[in-house]
């Protein structure tokens, strides 16, 4: 009997990479108590020393970041993609998740009392990366094409000099169906460093705004995208935007919305 191929599996995608160790290890469908298991398994804890557990939803609590930082209690949906990434990026990258959370936990404090809670660029910086940021591993000559939008010459002759490595979780929700407009903000690393603490230590010496990082269009990356080899794709300005002429005077990067903010 003939039998048809097999299923394509939906995290099958290269982007899924970042998290394809815990993502394997998952049997059948997500559960906190398997979740818990590789939390407890690896020490997972936040930076204020609590031990990182995630735990059903409860009444929303509007300073959410700073009851995970003073409990470790990360409210997660199993079932929700969503929040099984979120807890995905929480086992890959600790130490990048620990200092996102344990920087919103000082600063919203600070906020509450100077403008009224209202959030400021750095906690725009901290959101737009938890949600929508990466890592581009590359050289300074890669990172320089990133950084001036050149997307022809980055994706078509250097992208074997480029790894994207996705911590955003809601990037990783909306992967399931990719389009060209995904778009993650990133910070560079160095090929020789370590991913997590180089994230870390970025974000806590060196981010301060949603400007500090760069938005690069990761489904121009060649085979990431089922059209990515039709011609003129990577001309479609509304995917892949030249740089602005005020960024490049001021030499900051372009302050182009990422996708999941």
């Amino acid at each position: 009997m003939k039998t048809g191929p097999a299923p394509v599996s939906p995290f099958a995608h290269p982007i899924f990479d970042s998290v394809r160790t815990w993502l394997g290890r998952l049997e059948g469908a997500a559960s906190l108590r398997a979740l818990n298991s590789f939390s407890e398994e690896t020490g997972l804890r936040t930076e204020s020393g609590k031990p990182v557990r995630f735990v059903p939803p409860s009444s929303s609590d509007p300073y959410y970041e700073v009851h995970v930082f003073e409990t470790g209690q990360v409210q997660t949906r199993p079932d929700n993609r969503h929040d099984l990434f979120n807890a995905l990026v929480w086992l890959s990258f600790p130490k990048t998740k620990a200092r996102i959370n344990a920087m919103h936990a000082a600063e919203i404090p600070r906020e509450r009392i100077a403008n009224g809670g209202k959030r400021g660029r750095l906690r725009d910086m901290l959101t737009i990366f938890d949600e929508g940021g990466a890592i581009a591993v590359c050289g300074e000559e890669v990172a320089a094409l990133v950084r001036q939008a050149r997307w022809a010459e980055l994706f078509l002759e250097r992208h074997r000099e480029l790894r994207i490595v996705v911590l955003g979780h809601a990037v990783l929700e909306q992967a399931l169906a990719p389009h060209p407009g995904i778009t993650c903000k990133v910070l560079f690393a160095d090929p020789a460093q370590d991913l997590d603490t180089r994230a870390a230590q970025w974000l806590a010496t060196e981010g301060r705004s949603p400007r500090d990082l760069a938005p690069l269009p990761v489904f121009g990356y060649p085979g990431w995208y089922e059209c990515s080899d039709r011609a003129g794709f990577l001309s479609d300005t509304r995917y892949f935007r030249p740089l602005r002429r005020d960024a490049e005077k001021s030499g900051s990067d372009p302050d182009f919305r990422a996708a999941a903010r």
